[in-house]
């Protein structure tokens, strides 16, 4: 998480420097709000990962005397073939959609069908042909 939280810390500092000199620069007040918050939300993001990277232990990125073979192992499951991603992603587009042109009916559809894609994704290996018997 060290390498992560300096990438992300890095890419604030750059955002901020970069705001400072482009607002002198120009005067603009949008472009010089965008780099500060963008150097702000970098910063946090940043300062989150180096907050977790004080209390989890030393990984095999983060270490210069790590082998690589350290890194080997299972790193979590993944579903190998699922629909509900697209379901999730069309049900956001159809709620964008809809807060684009500001139509109720069509927000609330999507919500909907947000809510019902997103609760397949979470209960798919606990239902039907791929629920775990014990």
């Amino acid at each position: 998480m060290k390498v992560e939280a300096l990438i992300f810390n890095l890419i604030a500092v750059f955002c901020i420097v970069t705001a400072a000199v482009y607002g002198f620069w120009s005067r603009e007040p949008i472009g010089t709000t965008a780099l500060i918050l963008s150097g702000g939300l970098t910063g946090l993001i940043g300062g989150f990962f180096w907050f977790i990277s004080r209390r989890i232990d030393a990984r095999p990125e983060d270490r210069k005397d790590a082998e690589i073979a350290e890194g080997a192992g299972e790193l979590g499951f993944f579903s190998p073939a699922s629909y509900w991603p697209f379901g999730i992603a069309l049900g956001a587009a159809i709620t964008g959609y809809g807060m684009a042109f500001w139509y109720y009916w069509l927000i609330a559809i999507g919500v909907v069908t947000l809510l019902i894609t997103i609760g397949g994704l979470l209960f798919e290996y606990y239902v039907g042909q791929n629920a775990q018997s014990s």
